[in-house]
């Protein structure tokens, strides 16, 4: 494949060592976030951390976008402002999140047996203010990350304590309103010791109707509280969230209906799709600095609900009454881990730990709608599935410029499910080890070089493992392994050779025994064949000044079937994405963003006969902050071009006749251009 020709020439930030300033030249400055060294700490030249001051200064039209600080992540939306976001990674088209783990602290993000798909992970629940700095990792290289983590994993921080109180309003098109109050109150001054406890609030309500013919009705209402305590050298705190939306979805449409004039691009076929979802848990967690390493615990436990009304087919399977179908979703779960980590000799670490996670689904189905009325049951399970994870890692220095980070991992999984047909009940127990290392060579003028390689996996779905008939048919199927070995190999550069530059390359190669694949007719995702995926990651950040920032990140990357009879290319695997930006601005005075997303066209279907088209979105903020007031802009998608946040390709039926059957690229429209405004107090 030719890459070159997929990538816009002015999309390409570029900073080569004639342009960079001799030594000495510049002031030092302190690199964060991205840009910060991580040069002695890093097992790989992917890993990275992003702070809250990267995170403020982007504009971004849904919070899911937050995950785009994270090299080579693109987001997008299929249907409806509440449903979980659509992820594209390294060659992956994730679905709502499959085999790219999240967390919200000690929290996983991701749903296991998901009504709508396995590793389904909602961003909603997140209020972004409160999220200090984001951590990720790419590939299954990390001991500490187990399931639904081999493309990678990324893990929110909440703030302890909020730098100032916040008070904010944003409006914008299509009736976009978003409040927001938070606030750290201190519990008392702080002892001669330092000692103090403090309760940190956020409360949020987000409405927005969208571009749409049909209004989105979107409403979004988010709670935040957070009790936390330093005492001497331990730290303890107790996280409580509480999410609630509901919507009405505007789901793909056929490609043919667009170009004919009989639908607008923003168009609708099934007005009556829609959806809500809530989510409330509970979390603890506490550390403590030992003399020689650290102890940290944590919990969580929470409920959720979901309701999906959708209709991809339209009249496909039923002529009469249409194809509308009802997912539903309803759990509670818990689960937390306790680790140690020992320092020994100089500056090497031993890490031992232990996760574990319980879900009990009641009454988790699939029904046969009309205008959102059941009309029948295709399957109902209640599901329990139970996991526990042990891992051993060390980070040890052998000399000067070698270090070796060996892990060991070893997974347990219990499923039971109750099928409303007794022949797919049953239960299933696996278990699986999974060794990984890192290598790290150097520094040497201020470069290290990475070598990586572990074995993974992901979880399937609860009722596949159990599943011998179909539920439609009747037909005899059969069941999906419970877990599915997946390893990979890196090779990375990290460089700071270049004043106030951070620049990191990596050459990765994936491989998964059994790939989960999105199936457009039916709205899930269903195991396929073994899959390959191979590429290179670039990624520079430079700091010239502490008023101007550029960065630029991307990813060349080829994802393969094997061995199978229908092609070998992976529907919905992006070949190049691109993301670059410059923030100009400091604490007070006028400050503006721009930043640029492209991702290139991909495949549609396996023999590769048809594709997608690129997308390349530029959004921008512009802003001033005095004293303690923010008032800013944002305009997305700058240009306003009618580009495609999602396309599949599958067949539809769009009236119900017998010859209107037809394979077509259904399509979701990115939104045109949209201003919104913000006024911030802080206090």
């Amino acid at each position: 494949m030719n890459f070159s020709k997929l990538i816009p020439l002015s999309l390409i930030i570029h900073v080569s060592a004639q342009e960079t300033p001799a030594t000495g030249e510049l002031d030092a400055l302190t690199l964060t976030g991205k840009a910060e060294s991580l040069i002695g700490t890093a097992g790989t030249a992917s890993k990275g951390q992003a702070n809250y001051e990267e995170l403020r200064e982007r504009p971004y039209l849904r919070r899911g976008e937050l995950l785009e600080v994270v090299p080579g992540v693109i987001i997008t939306q299929h249907s409806g402002d509440g449903k979980a976001n659509q992820y594209f990674v390294r060659g992956f088209n994730l679905d709502h999140g499959t085999d790219f783990s999240i967390w919200m602290d000690g929290q996983p993000v991701n749903f296991v047996t998901h009504a709508h798909g396995q590793g389904y992970a909602d961003l909603n629940p997140l209020i972004p203010e409160m999220v200090e700095s984001i951590d990720y990792w790419k590939g299954p290289f990390h001991g500490h990350l187990g399931d639904l983590s081999t493309a990678g994993a990324t893990r929110f921080n909440f703030f302890d304590t909020l730098p100032s109180g916040i008070a904010s309003i944003e409006v914008g098109q299509h009736h976009y309103f978003r409040g927001l109050l938070a606030d750290t109150i201190y519990l008392g001054e702080k002892d001669a010791n330092g000692d103090f406890s403090a309760l940190t609030y956020g409360l949020e309500y987000n409405y927005y109707d969208g571009p749409w013919q049909r209004e989105g009705n979107s409403q979004r209402a988010n709670g935040f509280l957070k009790y936390f305590r330093q005492a001497g050298r331990d730290s303890f705190s107790v996280t409580a969230m509480a999410y609630d939306a509901e919507w009405d979805s505007t789901d793909q449409i056929p490609k043919r209906l667009i170009d004919s004039g009989a639908l607008d691009r923003l168009g609708n076929i099934d007005n009556t799709v829609r959806g809500e979802s809530s989510r409330y848990s509970l979390m603890a967690e506490w550390n403590r600095d030992e003399a020689n390493g650290r102890t940290h615990v944590d919990a969580f436990v929470g409920t959720y609900d979901m309701d999906l009304f959708s209709n991809f087919t339209y009249f496909l399977n039923d002529p009469v009454n249409g194809d509308q179908f009802e997912q539903e979703d309803g759990r509670w779960f818990l689960g937390g881990e306790a680790r140690r980590e020992w320092d020994y000799g100089t500056a090497n670490t031993f890490t031992v730990g232990l996760q574990t996670r319980h879900d009990f689904l009641s009454g988790i189905g699939l029904y046969n709608t009309v205008g959102t009325v059941r009309t029948g049951a295709v399957r109902v399970d209640d599901v329990t599935q139970s996991s526990a994870g042990i891992y051993a890692m060390a980070d040890h220095r052998v000399n000067d410029w070698l270090r070796v980070q060996p892990s060991l991992r070893a997974d347990g999984f219990h499923f039971d499910v109750e099928s409303d047909n007794p022949a797919n009940s049953g239960s299933e127990t696996d278990g699986i080890i999974s060794p990984k290392l890192n290598v790290v060579f150097g520094p040497w003028s201020d470069t290290e070089f990475y070598a990586s390689a572990g074995l993974g996996f992901h979880s399937n779905d609860a009722r596949g493992v159990t599943i011998t008939t179909d539920p439609v048919t009747g037909l005899p199927v059969d069941p999906a392994d419970p877990l599915v070995r997946t390893f990979g190999y890196e090779l990375g550069m990290r460089t700071e050779a270049f004043e106030n530059i951070v620049s990191t390359v990596s050459l990765f190669y994936l491989h998964s025994d059994s790939e989960l694949l999105y199936v457009g007719d039916a709205g899930t995702a269903e195991p396929g064949g073994a899959t390959e995926r191979f590429g290179v990651e670039w990624a520079t950040y430079w700091r010239p000044s502490e008023w101007l920032t550029f960065d630029n990140e991307l990813t060349l990357s080829e994802a393969k079937l094997l061995n199978d009879a229908a092609g070998n290319d992976i529907p919905g695997a992006v070949p190049v994405t691109m993301n670059t930006g410059v923030t100009i601005g400091e604490d007070e005075g006028f400050y503006g963003t721009l930043r640029s997303r492209f991702f290139s066209p991909r495949p549609l279907v396996e023999d590769g006969s048809v594709d997608s088209r690129a997308s390349w979105q530029l959004n921008g903020r512009i802003g001033y902050r005095k004293n303690d007031w923010e008032i800013a802009l944002d305009v997305l998608n700058i240009l306003g071009r009618d580009d495609n946040d999602i396309e599949y390709f599958y067949e539809s039926n769009t009236t119900g006749l017998p010859g209107d059957a037809i394979e077509d690229i259904h399509l979701h429209p990115t939104e045109p251009r949209t201003f919104r405004v913000s006024l911030t107090k802080r206090f």
